[in-house]
Order: C-alpha cells, then sequence, then structure tokens
C-alpha cells in the first residue's frame, strides 16, 4: 500500500476539524512545531486548535464540503465551501498547508462570502 498523499492528509484534516473531530484531526495530522497565520488567534497550535474546538461546539450544524484540492511539493491547496446555518451565510474558503514529513506544520485560510445574487452563472466553485 503506498502512503497517503499530502492531498488526502489535508482533506481528512479539514474534514475532522469540520466535524468537531479537532483534537483528532490534530493528533493524527498536526506537528508539535505547528504554527498558522489566522488573524483572529496566536500564531501557536494550542491556540488554533482550541479555537476551532469552540467554532464546532457553537455551530454543530455547519457544513464543509472539499470542492478540490491541489497538491505542489510540500504544499497542499484545499478550496472548500462552508455553509454556515445558523447564520445563512455561505463561504468559499482556501486553506493552503504546508508539510514536513507527512504532518502538517504551517497553514493560511483565506475566506470569501459567497453573495446570494451573484450575476456569474459559474458560481465560486
Amino acid at each position: 500500500m503506498s502512503p497517503a498523499s499530502l492531498a488526502s492528509i489535508a482533506t481528512e484534516f479539514l474534514c475532522l476539524c469540520a466535524s468537531g473531530q479537532v483534537r483528532e484531526a490534530y493528533d493524527r495530522h498536526v506537528a508539535e512545531d505547528f504554527r498558522h497565520h489566522n488573524a483572529w488567534f496566536p500564531g501557536d497550535r494550542e491556540s488554533l486548535l482550541r479555537g476551532m474546538e469552540e467554532s464546532a461546539r457553537s455551530e454543530p450544524n455547519r457544513s464543509f464540503e472539499v470542492k478540490q484540492t491541489i497538491e505542489s511539493g510540500d504544499r497542499v491547496a484545499v478550496l472548500s465551501h462552508v455553509r454556515r446555518e445558523q447564520a445563512d451565510i455561505d463561504i468559499a474558503v482556501v486553506h493552503i498547508l504546508r508539510f514536513s514529513g507527512g504532518r502538517i506544520v504551517e497553514m493560511w485560510d483565506v475566506g470569501q462570502m459567497i453573495p446570494k445574487d451573484s450575476p456569474n452563472a459559474l458560481g465560486m466553485f
């Protein structure tokens, strides 16, 4: 059996986090020296882990669907659709994850609200 692709690891990590299994996701896939660039939390591993756990608790009905992944070298970009049901908001999100030794060592994320009345028939995905 061949080792899992970085894209499949990134996808599993994000899906586990979105489903509320944040600690399991971190235990399986995130390096101890992980850092991130989310502007709403300090850049260390534990701060984002706790923030993701709180987010999962506060919005258990949020949906997360991966639309595409791009893998290049030690990096994976994941484009996904997040639906925040309570707030009636849809968001297109791109996570960029950097790997070392098969574990996530760094992450960036950017999001854009999806307008309900966009003139673009192609949509965001």
